[in-house]
């Protein structure tokens, strides 16, 4: 069965989503990161995914203290995104509690030095961020565009070892729309061995398990439980028939 993955995203120590990574579009939601992490790992979550947005724009990781707060005060695994660009910003995070990483900005601007992550610190503790807009990848928080195709970008890591891809279609992004299905269907066709986690859209049960039935790897989810459309009672049920 599928992964199932929550995502928190963070602005200024608090829970925050935007919508197709708008940062002017930001919703505050009431409750700090750490109580909903830990009502996630109540209901037998066992990952997040703890997105930084002000490192995003920034290029360095800043939300650390969230991170610490998270790993100290619970058994998940966190996977890390948003501006890690050095070997230092990996060994820091590490340091505080992270699981893995998720890097993308790098993956564009230095693929050799993303390439030398997956030697250094294995393919289990790094993960590639490719996330697209009709198709083509954006960067930095998704504020920058790029020409650069998303098949071939995934494909050059595909070929060099990587194991773990995170991928949104950013026009599904936070608008509860329902995900990309079809990308996703191509994606599992032509990268058989890559562990996909998918993003974007998700807004029920259903949606999740279409996508299990797709053949992805996990899916990340965030407004649809902020919203109330996923509740605890379905994440536990899921993660329950999964096991």
């Amino acid at each position: 069965m599928i992964q199932l993955v929550p995502s928190i995203t963070v602005m200024k120590g608090k829970s925050v989503r935007l919508t197709k990574g708008d940062f002017s579009s930001e919703t505050i939601y009431d409750e700090p990161p750490l109580d909903v992490a830990m009502q996630f790992e109540q209901h037998g979550i066992e990952r997040v995914y703890l997105v930084d947005l002000e490192g995003s724009k920034k290029g360095s990781p800043v939300n650390y203290h969230v991170l610490e707060a998270m790993a100290g005060h619970t058994n998940l695994k966190i996977n890390y995104a948003g501006g890690v660009h050095t070997d230092g910003d990996i060994l820091k995070l590490i340091e505080f509690g992270a699981d893995s990483i998720t890097s993308a900005t790098m993956a564009v601007y230095k693929p050799e030095l993303f390439t030398s992550w997956l030697m250094s610190y294995g393919r289990n503790k790094i993960a590639l961020g490719a996330d697209s807009l009709n198709g083509q990848i954006r960067v930095g928080g998704w504020l920058k565009d790029t020409s650069i195709d998303l098949f071939e970008h995934i494909d050059f890591f595909y070929q060099n070892g990587l194991k773990y891809l995170k991928t949104t279609d950013i026009s599904r992004d936070g608008v509860l729309e329902g995900p990309s299905f079809d990308l996703f269907e191509q994606l599992v066709a032509r990268f058989p061995n890559l562990h996909i986690f998918a993003s974007g859209g998700v807004r029920n049960v259903d949606d999740i398990k279409r996508l299990a039935d797709i053949g992805v790897y996990g899916v990340i989810f965030g407004k649809a439980y902020y919203e109330g459309k996923i509740t605890l009672k379905d994440i536990e049920s899921l993660v329950v028939k999964s096991v």
